[in-house]
């Protein structure tokens, strides 16, 4: 019965502290039934508790081994696609500052001409990786020093 619960409990993480009972109730309950020269039964009973909650215990590394690395894939892919879009804000002021101020394409704004075009200022923009933003000339786009945070990957032909 602790095998089974063990196994439906899984969901609120419960389940390996039965699976634990589970297990040592079920090798308690197979020495029981060999010491008494056939007076107990319930074997069976006793090995599906057994294979229940070894299941239950065997679970737990089996499933962090398949969401860890999705868990870490996803966090990349949204870290990436957050500092995407900063750059995008940046092209985006970038271009701006030239138009209202008749730039040409080898100007470089600095951050303190981009300030008024981004929303809460330039300053507040961060990669989440720990990347570097470098504006440069208004003909080029903006650059993160984290490879693959970049707006030539985003770019649709």
């Amino acid at each position: 019965m602790l095998g089974i619960l063990s196994l439906v409990l899984m969901i609120v993480c419960l389940g390996p502290l039965l699976g634990i009972a589970a297990v040592i109730c079920g090798h308690m309950a197979l020495v029981k039934i060999k010491r008494s020269n056939g007076m107990l039964t319930g074997s069976g009973a006793a090995i599906g508790g057994l294979v229940t909650g070894y299941l239950s215990l065997a679970l737990i590394p089996l499933l962090a081994a398949i969401a860890i690395p999705n868990f870490i894939k996803a966090r990349d892919t949204a870290q990436k696609n957050a500092c995407i879009n900063n750059l995008r804000v940046i092209d985006n002021a970038k271009q701006q500052w030239a138009l209202e101020n008749h730039k040409s394409a080898d100007d470089v704004p600095t951050a303190a001409d981009l300030d008024r075009y981004i929303p809460g200022g330039y300053a507040h923009l961060h990669c989440p990786r720990g990347g570097e933003y470098v504006i440069g000339k208004d003909s080029e786009d903006p650059t993160c020093s984290i490879p693959g945070h970049d707006l030539s990957s985003r770019r649709q032909p």
